[in-house]
């Protein structure tokens, strides 16, 4: 027989040994990333410390990732996703200006931050789809490496009927976002002021 002295402590190694299996790579394959008080970022994967860079990097290889507190366990994705989103802004190259900001912090606690959230979410879906496509519409046309400033308008000319479609296609798509958002404030309107007199719901 197995001494229970030993037979516990084979089974708390096994325990340890599923844990850290857990803490490495989820269920369903993500990475998973700890983040300590020091704010060093720990990839259990690779066993090793990361920096913003390394997590920007699997950003653009499509590499799933989860940033969990080292302690709590909280869910710490977003914010390191946010860290990273204002180096690049803060780079000199920013995507979105002044107002834009002032824009997007004026939803926060308004009735449509919920509803504005989906919209930018579904249009920026769209697209990076529209992207995708151009991409694939010119793969093999050209050689980067040799692409002079007179290919570029040729490239560029050629490509007009197909950017016009495109940006068709999207303006079409954003449009029926727009009404679906629209249709969603008139139904939220109907159900706070339906007991109101004199308040119709009708669209005019």
């Amino acid at each position: 027989m197995v001494p229970h002295a030993l037979k516990e402590t084979c089974m708390a190694t096994s325990r340890r040994a599923r844990a850290a299996k857990t803490d490495t790579t989820a269920a369903d394959g993500t990475r998973i990333l700890k983040k300590y008080p020091n704010r060093r970022l720990y990839d259990t994967h690779a066993s090793s410390y990361i920096t913003l860079a390394d997590v920007k990097k699997m950003v653009l290889e499509h590499q799933p990732f989860e940033v969990r507190d080292a302690k709590s366990g909280e869910d710490l994705t977003r914010s390191i996703l946010l860290q990273i989103i204002l180096e690049e802004e803060t780079a000199g190259m920013p995507i979105f200006s002044t107002d834009m900001l002032s824009h997007i912090i004026r939803f926060y606690g308004n009735a449509m931050q919920g509803m504005m959230g989906a919209y930018l979410e579904k249009n920026l879906q769209t697209f990076v789809e529209l992207q995708r496509r151009f991409a694939e519409n010119s793969r093999g046309l050209y050689d980067p490496a040799k692409l002079s400033p007179e290919l570029w308008t040729q490239f560029v000319n050629a490509q007009t009927p197909f950017m016009q479609s495109l940006m068709s296609a999207y303006t079409e798509q954003s449009r029926q976002l727009f009404e679906q958002m629209q249709e969603q404030m008139r139904k939220q309107s109907a159900s706070l002021f339906s007991g109101i007199p004199g308040f119709s719901s009708d669209k005019r």
